[in-house]
């Protein structure tokens, strides 16, 4: 199965936040999203993070 599982880590804080999948095969470039952290407070970037 190409899909993994992944985890969305706060660019600010650096809380990881987020699981989430996506397909390798297609998209091997990190992912990078812009959600609401709830340590902050705020809606920042979260990347995946290994």
């Amino acid at each position: 199965m190409p899909r993994e599982n992944i985890i969305m880590e706060c660019s600010e804080c650096k809380s990881r936040n987020y699981f989430t999948t996506k397909n390798r095969r297609k998209h091997p470039e990190r992912l990078e999203r812009r959600k609401f952290c709830p340590r902050c407070g705020k809606h920042t970037p979260h990347k995946e993070s290994k």
